[in-house]
């Protein structure tokens, strides 16, 4: 095999470990099943990463770095009002999550573990202080844009924004369909007549689950806008 460098190796194996913990779960994430995912040697991850605590950093930091690129290309000035141009926004990132699920799991389950772990609440903690701090730029660079003057500052603006967003992304992973449902590996024989009726039964439910969750969407961008810029008849 060739030798790869090291500057390469590493993306490449960081992806490998996101992919295999998105699709698996952290607990998942073994050096051995890394290394299995992306076909090296087990070597090779402990050699990239001195430490688990050192490839979860790396982890964290891509996935990060993935949502602001993400925020960043969509709040490009565009034509439109800001109350367009937040909403615009919102739903840019609402469809990543809906487009790529398991990477937002990854960063749920990462923020439970954080909890009772000391070094990963201090990657964590680094990772929403980015995030927060680059939608108070945003927002400041929009409010600017549109010659609006923000009604509150705008990083208590992005905390509640944030804040609630990640409960609302929170709900509707809970009620998507578990891993390996769609071929009934979730729910036993997927040819017996009665977990037919429960799947269409379950499918149902997903989609109001999806409906509600577009509503409480909209109904958060309300409240932003109406933090941003204070009462209705103010906004331009």
């Amino acid at each position: 095999m060739a030798h790869v460098p090291a500057s390469e190796r590493r993306p490449q194996l960081i992806e490998a470990a996101i992919r295999l913990m998105a699709r698996e779960g952290i607990a998942a994430g073994s050096t051995r099943a890394i290394a299995a995912e992306l076909g090296v040697a087990q070597a090779t991850v402990h050699y990239t990463f001195g430490t688990k605590r050192d490839l979860y950093r790396a982890v964290v930091e891509t996935l990060t770095s993935e949502y602001i690129d993400q925020v960043t290309v969509t709040a490009l000035p565009e034509d439109g009002t800001f109350d367009e141009q937040v909403r615009t926004l919102v739903h840019a990132l609402w469809a990543r999550v809906r487009a790529e699920p398991g990477r937002s799991t990854l960063l749920t389950e990462f923020t439970v573990l954080a909890l009772r772990d000391p070094e990963l609440r201090d990657i964590m903690r680094a990772h929403e202080r980015t995030i927060e701090r680059t939608a108070a730029d945003i927002l400041t660079g929009l409010a600017a844009e549109a010659d609006q003057v923000l009604a509150a500052p705008a990083l208590d603006i992005a905390v509640h924004f944030l804040t609630a967003l990640d409960g609302l992304i929170q709900r509707y992973l809970l009620f998507q369909p578990a891993p390996g449902a769609e071929n009934g590996t979730a729910h036993g024989n997927a040819d017996d007549h009665t977990d037919g009726n429960a799947e269409d039964t379950a499918d149902a439910d997903t989609d109001a689950d999806a409906d509600d969750a577009r509503r409480a969407l909209d109904l958060l961008v309300e409240g932003t806008l109406g933090l941003c810029l204070g009462p209705r008849a103010d906004r331009r």
